[in-house]
């Protein structure tokens, strides 16, 4: 993982997170399910409107394999994500290390929570986000989409240049992802568009 965080008195903090997924260019092959292979998470100092952090976690896939078009898309490996760590300790890291159960938490669009909670059912672990996740949880591109006026929700790579803003490192790597929502999360927060609370 990597991380830096600023120095200061006390902090509201705001995990942005996104997960990339083993996938495949048509159905997943017999047998598999799709698994979280990477967990990318920006922290968003609220109180001070700046990006203070980001974090990388490869998660090593059980019952999938990474497939070519997966790396073709995300630029993760086979032997990368096998590297990576369990996914109940994945869950852990993010409790234990960016308090996962206290922030208030966001993603792009709701594909990032729902996919957490369906494989913690799936493999019982209990899920990093709280008990209620949806209830700490913002979609921002829903968010982003009102403040904007838009006809229909765009994706990132859109909403950034939207917004005026550049695309950091590569799309659709986790840690790379989240840093750009990041930038869109401080861009409404700007404009007074951000919600205080959520508990849709």
């Amino acid at each position: 993982m990597e991380g830096h965080a600023a120095a200061g008195g006390h902090r509201e903090l705001l995990n942005v997170i996104d997960v990339e997924a083993t996938c495949w260019a048509g159905q997943p092959p017999p047998g598999s399910v799709s698994e979280i292979i990477e967990i990318g998470l920006a922290v968003v100092d609220v109180t001070a409107r700046e990006r203070v952090a980001r974090h990388r976690i490869l998660v090593r896939p059980d019952r999938s394999a990474v497939s070519s078009f997966c790396t073709e898309l995300t630029g993760i490996t086979a032997r990368e994500a096998g590297s990576g760590v369990g996914f109940a300790e994945a869950c852990r890291v993010l409790a234990r290390e960016h308090d996962a159960g206290a922030r208030p938490w966001a993603s792009w669009v709701d594909y990032d929570r729902r996919q957490f909670v369906r494989q913690c059912r799936a493999t019982g672990v209990a899920v990093p986000f709280g008990h209620a996740p949806e209830r700490s949880h913002t979609n921002a591109k829903a968010v982003f989409t009102e403040a904007y006026g838009l006809p229909r929700r765009p994706g990132m790579a859109q909403a950034l240049e939207i917004a005026g803003l550049p695309l950091q490192g590569r799309h659709h790597r986790g840690v790379d992802d989240a840093w750009n929502v990041a930038a869109l999360v401080l861009d409404l927060m700007e404009r007074g568009a951000w919600p205080q609370e959520r508990s849709d």
